[in-house]
């Protein structure tokens, strides 16, 4: 209790000093160091064999910075050199050589300098031709048959929902319920079901989780826009669990992209993506589904999950993918920059390990195959700033569906999106609902 009241002591001292602070001297409207990294290119896109220049211009409290040291590596995404080059920053600015490429593809600049201490660091990323970029996966010839067969297999087991309160999320507009699902004869998830309160027909929000086996948690964003809301896990741990439990758990998880990765009937995302099929039959058998509007959305690997379940589930109507992972998964077998977890990789943890073990498995795994049967209308977001999810293997997705599809691309993002990207997705969904 002693240290609870000194930390409460401390945080109003804390807090009144800022307010204080701010009446005698004003409140900052912009950042004291300001530094921006601009292509000459606005969009980031340039021709094969052009040139390419990055321009850094450096302010402090609005004035140029002189002969501050520039380091810098360019080079094919996710290729970078291990030796960095100087540029001295004059007058506020310098222009750093990108070069070209004279195919289909992206070059990366990392930079960084130290400012009165403080080391300022990004990644920039521009596109030579992306229309052009085209997948090194092809589809193997049994490849919807195979789904087929393992969907099927699924849909054999009755999926037995087992549902739990939660109080915390639940008010008088929205109830929520962690709800266990059995998706295959010896799979299960979780998930935090949320709907809007008042009777009445919704259409149903599936959201797949990121990469990891982090904790998920419930929200009321899709309730509030008057839709009923299912954000999964995909291994089976039970959200309640403390946190020692749970960390226990998850060890179970560790390298899950890596299971079974010999043999496709046998790989750990085999379940996984009939899981997330399952789970959209789960969310319209609800009594609530408006029987007519079913959307699947995430980001990463739930970008992935996203487009894999439109794939296979003929009940999604409406895909909303951002920079999924999984994608051109054999892109580094070709000295080109693939998708997460970035199998083949000489530069990443355990991309060398999987040369002789995956490359016939990953065909049947990969989102550019389930993006060539895609017959939905899908919203894709992403950014050029990405290194988890190269953007050339988002492209590599991009590029191949034919279903109708609107881009909303945002080249200085990395791996997260801008509120105006979800802004945009939501009002995607709203026009095409049926």
């Amino acid at each position: 209790m002693k240290h609870s009241l000194l930390f409460l002591s401390w945080l109003f001292a804390l807090t009144t000093a800022a307010q204080q602070f701010q009446q005698e001297f004003g409140a900052a409207r912009k950042p004291f160091l300001e530094v921006m990294a601009v292509p000459d290119h606005p969009d980031s896109h340039y021709s094969l064999g052009e040139p390419a220049s990055l321009r850094i211009t450096v302010r402090e409290g609005g004035c140029p910075l002189h002969h501050a040291a520039l380091r810098y590596k360019v080079g094919k995404e996710m290729f970078l050199p291990a030796l960095w080059d100087t540029l001295t920053i004059i007058n506020g600015e310098a222009i750093i050589p990108m070069g070209t490429l004279h195919e289909p593809g992206f070059l990366a600049c990392q930079w960084e300098m130290d400012i009165d201490g403080k080391r300022q660091h990004d990644l920039v990323k521009v596109g030579y031709t992306p229309q052009q970029i085209s997948s090194f996966t092809t589809m193997p010839s049994d490849f919807r048959a195979f789904w087929r067969r393992a969907l099927a297999a699924a849909r054999r087991y009755p999926l037995s929902p087992l549902y739990t309160d939660i109080p915390d999320a639940t008010d008088e507009h929205t109830v929520t319920q962690l709800v266990r699902l059995r998706v295959g004869e010896k799979k299960w998830m979780y998930g935090y079901l949320s709907y809007p309160r008042k009777q009445g027909s919704y259409p149903v929000v599936l959201v797949p989780p990121g990469a990891g086996s982090k904790k998920i948690f419930p929200s009321d964003y899709y309730p509030k826009q008057g839709m009923i809301y299912l954000k999964i896990e995909i291994h089976d741990l039970n959200q309640l669990l403390d946190d020692a439990a749970y960390q226990q758990a998850r060890e179970r998880c560790e390298g899950y992209m890596h299971h079974g990765l010999a043999d496709r009937a046998s790989y750990y995302y085999k379940d996984v993506y009939v899981g997330c099929a399952r789970a959209v039959d789960f969310l319209c058998s609800l009594p609530q589904w408006d029987g007519k509007n079913v959307i699947v959305t995430g980001g990463s690997q739930g970008g992935a999950l996203t487009i894999i379940t439109a794939a296979l589930n003929e009940r999604v109507t409406l895909c909303a993918p951002f920079y999924p992972a999984l994608s051109d998964l054999l892109g580094f077998l070709h000295g080109r920059a693939g998708g997460w977890p970035k199998f083949f990789s000489p530069h990443y943890a355990g991309g060398k390990a999987d040369v002789t073990e995956g490359e016939t498995t990953l065909p049947y795994y990969d989102v550019v195959n389930f993006a060539r049967v895609l017959s939905v209308p899908t919203f894709m977001s992403w950014g050029y700033s990405d290194d988890t999810c190269s953007p050339t293997s988002v492209w590599a997705v991009w590029n191949v569906i034919k279903a109708p599809k609107e881009s909303d691309i945002t080249p200085t993002s990395g791996h997260w999106r801008f509120p105006s990207s979800q802004t945009r997705c939501l009002e995607w969904m709203k026009k095409h609902l049926r």
